[in-house]
């Protein structure tokens, strides 16, 4: 039988959590029975916005709407239906977000086999391919909770130029954008001017816990999914959340938080193969965001599969997740993780942000703000204003331009093992790669090698997505990472219609200003540039595979 089988099992609504007693148990005093003599359990299912102290109760209290907010969201529905109904000759929805407003819809309509063009970049190779891709049969949600984004708005402005030149008139240019903000947003009043379809958020919920308002309901509609069906599951765990008992959300939350005081603070995510794809994604933003700041945090890891390198090992939390088991089916997908989380993908996403809130609860942060993710914006603004600063690379290798902090060897394959061997025994390397995602997919193969020849937890994240995501942990977090930032050259640019800059500087700038942030914290960062990104990807990766641990 299977430990986690052996072991207590907290279900509530089809949604199982396997493995959290243990874990629990493994600390000096239980966390959980901290939690409920604290009241936590019914305190924050009523939202009490005290939980996590005097200086985060002024937040707290406008950002504790994904409670249940799956119960406002049915007023949503009618509208939905009516958008559907009268979009339905533009069957190629692109979703225009950035983090909290784009990583829940993939994973819906990934999970739920709907097909979603999600521009979540400035690279101007993605965004050109996007801009192709069935023009005049495509539909554009616009979804930005502030309303300011950058990406997002120079997404706007490429698709609303593209049509344009399409020969659409500006009326009927405005009939294939639908744009979800919050009231009082300055996107609410750019898409009256624009005669855009608006649905309004829940101004009460933070983009990262935002997958059940209309930030994740209306592309998910839109592209086909029964989203009433999501909100069904996420009310009927609901009654479970003020339970002390039979609270698996309470039983998950309270494993994170007693498995990061332990220096368990990294937690591998791993898919287990019934069903749910991509949730690692979306769960990572939560946790790392959420958690990363203030010197401490839980560093998410997605790792491709349960044998995949970096899934385990002695600071790790090995979680994986996946859709309801059947009778007999063993937590885990075949590996032995420490927790098992299963259940319908409604109930995961309440079940994880409410974790996420208690493990905060237990690591003493406030799990709502991002105080450091504004850093590297603006960085990038000032780089845009006043120019790239001239770099020089410390020596070029086939395709690749190295720029290596002094000191560091002058060969590609030992730059990379230097940066490895410098981790430690509670360090992490963070892969960062403004590139495409699609043209370059390639490079994502590097997280598991890098993993495998370094024995310590490496993260992939694409940029500038990530940069709404594990960004804020890299900056707020525990300062013991190494960052490996790859670039590329770029073919042909993009114009960034009324602006001064095109989509190649944006992402140059980006990618920049989120050094400069990473440098002045004294932390190793070490930036690869792909003077060919198909011949550089394909050295690297070899660089890489020729690495021993």
């Amino acid at each position: 039988m299977s430990d986690l089988l052996a072991g207590p099992v907290e279900a509530a609504a089809g949604l199982a959590v396997y493995g959290a007693d243990a874990v629990d148990k493994a600390a000096p005093a239980s966390t959980r029975d901290a939690l409920v003599k604290a009241g936590v359990p019914g305190k924050l299912a009523g939202k009490d916005a005290s939980l996590w102290g005097p200086d985060a109760e002024a937040e707290a209290k406008i950002r504790l709407g994904w409670v249940d907010t799956h119960r406002r969201s049915r007023e949503l529905l009618v509208q939905l239906a009516e958008l559907t109904a009268e979009l339905a000759d533009l069957d190629h929805v692109v979703l225009a977000g950035m983090g909290g407003s784009s990583l829940a819809p993939e994973v819906i309509t990934q999970t739920l086999g709907r097909p979603l063009t999600v521009l979540d970049t400035t690279d101007p190779g993605q965004v050109r391919a996007a801009l192709g891709d069935r023009l005049e049969r495509t539909v554009v949600v616009v979804a930005s909770k502030s309303g300011s984004t950058v990406e997002t708005d120079s997404h706007r402005r490429a698709y609303w130029q593209a049509f344009l030149d399409a020969g659409m008139t500006e009326a009927e240019a405005g009939r294939h954008f639908v744009i979800v903000t919050d009231p009082g947003s300055p996107l609410e009043a750019t898409a009256a001017e624009m005669g855009a379809f608006t649905v309004l958020a829940d101004p009460n919920v933070g983009g990262r816990y935002s997958a059940l308002t209309a930030f994740g309901l209306v592309p998910s509609a839109l592209a086909g999914v029964e989203v009433a069906e999501l909100l069904d599951q996420a009310d009927a765990l609901a009654t479970s959340l003020g339970a002390d008992q039979n609270n698996p959300a309470l039983a998950l939350g309270a494993a994170l938080g007693a498995a990061a005081t332990l220096a368990r603070d990294k937690v591998a995510l791993v898919s287990d193969g019934t069903g749910i794809d991509g949730l690692g994604d979306w769960a990572e933003q939560l946790i790392a965001e959420s958690t990363g700041k203030a010197g401490v945090g839980i560093l998410p890891v997605v790792v491709e599969s349960p044998q995949s390198p970096g899934a385990t090992g002695a600071d790790v939390l090995t979680v994986s997740y996946g859709g309801a088991l059947a009778p007999g089916d063993m937590p885990g997908g075949g590996a032995k993780p420490d927790v098992a989380v299963n259940g319908p993908l409604g109930a995961q996403f309440l079940a994880w942000e409410y974790a996420t809130a208690v493990a905060g609860v237990v690591l003493g942060i406030d799990p709502f703000n991002q105080p450091n993710v504004t850093e590297s914006k603006e960085n990038t603004n000032k780089i845009l204003a006043s120019g790239l600063p001239a770099e020089t690379p410390s020596f070029t290798e086939g395709a690749i331009e190295v720029y290596a902090p002094q000191g560091a060897p002058g060969d590609l394959a030992g730059v990379l093992r230097w940066l490895l061997d410098g981790l430690g025994d509670d360090g992490y390397l963070a892969v960062m790669a403004y590139l495409d995602r699609f043209a370059d997919a390639d490079a994502a193969r590097l997280r598991p090698l890098l993993a495998q020849a370094g024995g310590r937890p490496v993260t992939f994240g694409w940029g500038p997505r990530f940069l709404h995501s594990t960004g804020q942990y890299h900056k707020g977090g525990p300062q013991v990472g190494s960052y490996l930032q790859v670039t590329g050259a770029v073919a042909e640019d993009l114009a960034v219609p009324g602006k001064p800059y095109t989509f190649g500087e944006l992402q140059a700038a980006q990618a920049a200003g989120d050094r400069q942030a990473l440098a002045g914290r004294e932390r190793p960062v070490l930036r690869l540039h792909l003077t060919d990104r198909a011949a550089g990807v394909a050295q690297l990766l070899d660089a890489a595979g020729d690495l021993r641990a």
